[in-house]
């Protein structure tokens, strides 16, 4: 994906930045704002500007993948149905101009080329029970968090919010590092204690068949510590070292995969405020959690700038993959028509419920196998209302017939939503830079696999040139 690099940025190109984003926001908060749900009964084709219907109207699935999400490569040109508005043109380069590139600096993930469902730059051990996608992810992140902590000295990294402590147990047993684990629910942490003696059994068998093999890493199991990390104050167990160290004085890694909401916004204020943290790597996720106020914003840049509140809807928005969302419409298969049901049942819930709005309606399996009038009826037994009321199926058909129209409106969304992420991760580079203290923002994971892939990097010393040796692929698989 096209857009910003965040690396290397001055302060004025970051205030800048995020000037033109909440400029850029305020115009189409409009389409941000809208629930797809509601794309009949508030008539969201109607709100966009009519030479806009006019370029849209009609474009099937992969047609919207190459039109609207699609921008060319090098050479590449992208040919229109018809005469676009230059509103609509500006609107899709502005929004790729805005927005910080997700591209890393990495082929695509090559390393599922032989296996789709196994690393192969991971060794088996630490595969098992782990999804691909996580495998990449503690594969890179903890790659990062190695060569940080070499280049920063650190003593001993901090996970926090470990969940399985999938990503802590590489840090240690593969990696070799001093790795304390927090996480706040008791049984995860039991079942990541289970992982590690599973782990270390499977390590001490290999070594027996092969002991010439010299193992490079001890092998220390993560530090797992049950507590909840509040994110409005300080935790102290965050910062009590593991052991003392020949310095006499503990030097901290903070690192979160996913941290999800607040949680990310706890590591920068530990990084902030305790001397003893001195590098901290998190990527962020689940934005819509972050409190308002105390979440967003954090810097005193943003929060002076018309236009920078984000509503629940925007960070929202702002967590959806656009690089899945382009490829499930170049593939324009039937389950792309949830949209459209989903929309036409709010429909028929307003009108019998009218006070009812927006109701929760858990996953209807095989959607694309039903006809409307059957999505509705099951969708009105989910939310509690007679699933036998009389339908008036020449309405619902006539939805059916919008489909496309319902389609294009959702990715019109997706197109902006990168520039809330952005305004949201720049309003944390700016935080950490009004403190005086240096921060980067490196695509980190392939955006096909994590689409939030940015990982957010601060010390209290310049790194310089360093910054640049974290983005490298090792050469050698682990």
């Amino acid at each position: 994906m096209p857009g910003v690099s965040a690396r290397g940025l001055s302060l004025e190109e970051r205030r800048q930045l995020a000037v033109n984003l909440t400029r850029v926001l305020s115009l189409y908060r409009s389409i941000l704002d809208a629930y797809i749900i509601e794309f009949f009964t508030d008539n969201l084709w109607g709100t966009l500007p009519c030479s806009w219907q006019e370029a849209l109207d009609g474009l099937n699935p992969p047609q919207l993948a190459t039109q609207l999400l699609g921008m060319p490569g090098e050479g590449e040109v992208v040919r229109y149905r018809s005469v676009w508005p230059l509103t609509l043109l500006a609107l899709k380069s502005t929004a790729y101009a805005l927005a910080f590139t997700r591209t890393p600096k990495f082929q695509a993930p090559s390393e599922f080329r032989e296996n789709p469902s196994q690393s192969s730059r991971l060794k088996a051990p630490f595969r098992k029970h782990v999804r691909p996608k996580k495998q990449h992810e503690i594969r890179r992140l903890g790659e990062l968090v190695k060569k940080l902590s070499d280049l920063t000295g650190c003593t001993q990294v901090v996970d926090v919010g470990s969940g399985q402590g999938h990503l802590s147990r590489f840090m240690s047993l593969g990696l070799g590092l001093k790795v304390k684990s927090i996480e706040g629910d008791q049984r995860l942490v039991e079942r990541a204690q289970h992982l590690d003696q599973e782990l270390l059994q499977t390590l001490g068998k290999e070594e027996k068949r092969s002991p010439q093999v010299v193992q490079t890493h001890s092998h220390r199991s993560p530090h797992h510590v049950a507590q909840w990390v509040d994110p409005r104050t300080l935790c102290e167990e965050v910062l009590l070292p593991l052991e003392t160290s020949p310095q006499g004085e503990a030097r901290l890694l903070l690192t979160g995969l996913h941290a999800c909401g607040d949680l990310s916004v706890a590591l920068l204020r530990h990084f902030s405020s305790c001397p003893e943290v001195v590098a901290l790597a998190s990527v962020g996720c689940c934005y819509m959690k972050l409190s308002d106020p105390g979440g967003y914003p954090l810097s005193q840049w943003v929060a002076a700038l018309p236009g920078h509140e984000l509503s629940y809807r925007l960070r929202e928005g702002a967590c959806h993959a656009l690089e899945e969302y382009a490829e499930r419409l170049q593939r324009a298969g039937p389950g792309l028509r949830t949209h459209c049901y989903r929309a036409a049942l709010e429909t028929v819930i307003r009108h019998v419920q009218p006070k009812l709005r927006r109701p929760g309606v858990q996953g209807i399996p095989r959607v694309h196998e039903l006809k409307i009038e059957e999505y509705v009826q099951r969708g009105l037994q989910r939310v509690g209302l007679d699933p036998q009321l009389p339908l008036n199926l020449a309405a619902l058909q006539a939805h059916q017939a919008q489909e496309n129209r319902v389609v294009a409106f959702f990715s019109l969304a997706l197109l902006l939503a990168p520039l809330v992420e952005t305004l949201i991760l720049l309003d944390r580079l700016l935080f950490l830079q009004e403190q005086g203290f240096h921060s980067e923002l490196l695509p980190i994971f392939s955006p096909e696999l994590s689409p939030r892939n940015l990982v957010l990097v601060a010390t209290k010393r310049p790194l310089g040139q360093a910054f640049s040796v974290l983005e490298t692929e090792d050469a050698d698989a682990l």
